[in-house]
Parts: C-alpha cells; structure tokens; sequence
C-alpha cells in the first residue's frame, strides 16, 4: 500500500520475521538448532519474504528502517541476500539490516549500498572455525560494511569472546548478550563487562511493565503473512501490513509486560538511554561514534533483577 497524498510519511523500523526456522549449526542454546525446513517451507519463505520486499520497495513516500531477524539463518538462502541487496539501494530505506552467524560467503556485499546495509553478526564458538569468522569480518570491515558482532555470554565463551576482542578491529562493537537462565555472580559481570561495557543492560531483564516503548508508534514486528504487532513479545495484532489497517492502529503505548529481557525489544524503550547509545545504529547494534569502546554509565535503577 502506497501513502495516500493526504497521510504524512511514516518514519518507521520494522522487525520481519518470516517463517524461516532452519539452520546450519546446531548451538546446545537454541531450539532451532541444525533443523531443516521443507522444500515447502522454503518456498513458503521465499514467497512471504518477496512479497514483504516488493511492500517495503513501494513505500517511497515513508522511510524505513529494515531489521531482518529470523529464527534461522537467512544469508545462506540467495532471496535473503538478494533481498537486502535490492532494498539497500533505494533511497527511501535508511537501513536494511539482518542476524546473522556469518556462516555464508560474502561476495555478494559487491552488489549492496554499503551507506544503507549493516549486519548484525554473532560468533558462535564450537561450531565454526574461529579464524575462519574472524577472516570474514575483517573482509566486511575491509568492504567498509557496517557490523557489529556478539558472543553469548556463558562461561565456557568468556576466553574465546576476549580473544574475538583483541583480534577485531577497534571500531567494531564486540556485545555480550546474557545467557538466557543464567544468573551472574558480580565478579562474572565485571569480567563481561570488560568486554563489553553495555554488558549491564544484558545481565537483568528490565521491569517494563507501564513504561513507555517506542515500539507500537515508530517500531513494529511484522510475520509472513504481514500481521503487525508493536514488538515479537507482545502477541496482540496490530492490523496487517498488506491492507494498510495497522497505520491507524499506530501510536504511543506503555509496555504491556512485566519484563522484558532481548536487546531488540528493551533497545527502545525510552526509559533506557540506549537510543542515544546506539544513534544511527540502533537496528544493527553498532553504537554512536565515541560509545560503548569507552566507559558507559549504565543507570543501576534500571537493571533491576527479575521479580520472583
């Protein structure tokens, strides 16, 4: 759907998940480990994230800003990389980023707008060579193609995420993400956060229940078939992409949970100074020029452990 002349453009991010669930490595931490869609499933996909593409490309009277973050590994698929590619260069997209484990090729980054398109990478330590992920960031980062880079933050990863540190490029933002039912002892915090500085965000989920949260006015999650929703945690729908219905249902709204604990949900809040933090790279996880690669106050009253 085109904006009616008499509707102002959206300044809006979007969050698209499609039914992809397969992947290519098998991590102890993930359900969607090593699984394998269907001949079905991914043409299912492939038609959903075309059709999601060809939406976006039409939009030339908002600005968009484009997140893919699908349960499996998308850049292994040539319509992912296609996809980005394509979007990357129309001038109505400001950002078109993924998650990715980086396990594909990255020549096909010749074809893509390197001012528009960013990754978001994580390394995941047993399951590919680590020279071999740290060769191709330093060719992403030789690409001048915008990329930060994660590890998951349990025990047995603290030796290989310093050494990712050290290897990496200064610029390039190294996050820890918590690991999901881990509890941290305070000396394990510090130890992570002399990785990454913004560590302390990660380690508790935040009370958000009431809070006000961009997502639902500039930010929606958006599924195959084009049901909107303000965020992937807060199931309730907001209309559907296709038919327009979900611009009416746009505007600010407090947190409907009691916590929230992934990056890509409490990023926006606005109780949280993290859109300052990550200016210009909220959607990809790469902080403003003169962040998180030095001291970052974190606001302890906002790192609140999870109520019992």
């Amino acid at each position: 759907m085109s904006t009616p002349p008499d509707h102002p453009g959206l300044d809006l991010s979007i969050l698209y998940r499609g039914p992809l669930a397969s992947c290519d490595y098998d991590c102890p931490y993930c359900p969607f480990a090593k699984r394998r869609d269907s001949r079905e499933q991914l043409r299912a996909d492939r038609a959903a994230l075309e059709r999601f593409a060809g939406w976006a490309a039409g939009q030339t009277t908002d600005r968009l800003s484009l997140l893919f973050t699908p349960w499996g590994e998308g850049l292994v698929r040539s319509w992912y990389r296609r996809t980005l590619t394509e979007l990357s260069q129309l001038p109505h997209i400001r950002r078109v980023a993924i998650q990715t484990n980086l396990s594909c090729r990255t020549d096909w980054l010749e074809e893509a707008d390197p001012g528009t398109l960013a990754l978001w990478c994580t390394y995941h330590p047993g399951q590919t060579p680590y020279e071999r992920f740290l060769a191709k960031c330093r060719d992403l980062a030789d690409r001048s193609v915008r990329f930060s880079v994660g590890v998951v933050g349990l025990p047995a990863h603290l030796n290989e995420a310093r050494r990712l540190r050290a290897d990496l490029p200064d610029h390039v933002y190294l996050w820890i993400n918590a690991a999901e039912g881990h509890t941290y002892t305070d000396a394990e915090a510090d130890a992570w956060t002399a990785v990454d500085p913004l560590f302390p965000y990660s380690r508790h989920p935040h009370h958000s229940a009431g809070l006000p949260c961009r997502t639902g006015e500039s930010v929606i999650s958006v599924d195959g078939e084009g049901t909107v929703r303000r965020c992937h945690f807060v199931p309730a729908e907001l209309g559907n992409l296709y038919d327009g219905s979900y611009r009416r249902a746009l505007r600010p709204r407090a947190c409907p949970l009691a916590v929230c604990d992934c990056h890509i949900g409490y990023v926006h809040l606005e109780s949280l100074p993290l859109y300052d933090t990550f200016a210009g790279g909220v959607l990809e996880r790469i902080p403003a020029p003169g962040g998180p690669l030095g001291p970052i106050p974190v606001p302890v009253q906002l790192l609140r452990p999870t109520p019992p």
